[in-house]
């Protein structure tokens, strides 16, 4: 893992250095925070209940192209029911060691089956095991020991199962971009922010105050 680069942590960011596609752009800085940056995939995700409270936590993005933003999650936790009732959201990224941010707003929907199937089958047995076992979000007796003994019981249901099957209530959603905002942070505060928002067939880019 490369240092950080202190020279970027005050960089400008001009008009002129940004791709014209900010899924190009994204990967871009991705791969630059990648370099520095233990677990760049670290996003946050706000979305809102059904009485417009807002919500938010860290999750893993799992894929990104021209379609949106991917994750995957439990179907009865929380943020998914959230998002049944309300099916939008914003994620943020921010990569202290090149002081950006990157954020994304916009519709979210499920996945198709055969795209979480095939996610499922590339996470380890231990993963797989967890994904059946925890109720996510669910109250669980303190210490841990029904999280324990549902986690037995997941494991010895698939003993000698391979593959394991994927929960019917565990998979993967889309977040459709609607507006992607670019953030280079400066030591003087006048930061520099960029909004890219569908235009036609593309996007326009427009610069943002600090």
């Amino acid at each position: 893992m490369k240092a950080a680069d202190p020279s970027r942590a005050d960089c400008a960011l001009g008009r002129e250095e940004l791709d014209d596609d900010p899924i190009a752009q994204f990967r871009d800085w991705f791969e630059q925070a990648a370099a520095v940056n233990p677990m760049p995939e670290t996003m946050c995700i706000a979305t809102v209940d059904e009485e417009g409270r807002p919500d938010a936590r860290m999750v893993l993005l799992k894929g990104v192209d021209h379609d949106g933003f991917r994750f995957f999650t439990n179907y009865d936790g929380e943020k998914a029911i959230q998002i049944e009732a309300n099916p939008v959201a914003a994620l943020a990224f921010h990569w202290v060691e090149l002081n950006r941010q990157v954020r994304v707003r916009g519709p979210v929907e499920r996945l198709a089956d055969e795209e979480s199937d095939a996610y499922y089958a590339s996470r380890g047995r231990n993963s797989q095991i967890g994904a059946w076992a925890s109720p996510q979000s669910r109250p669980l007796g303190d210490p841990r020991s029904e999280l324990d003994r549902l986690t037995a019981e997941t494991e010895a249901r698939f003993d000698g199962v391979d593959p394991i099957p994927r929960p019917p209530n565990w998979g993967g959603y889309l977040v459709r971009p609607v507006q992607i905002e670019f953030w280079q942070g400066r030591r003087s505060r006048l930061h520099d922010r960029f909004q890219y928002l569908p235009e036609g067939d593309g996007w326009t880019i427009r610069r943002l105050a600090p």
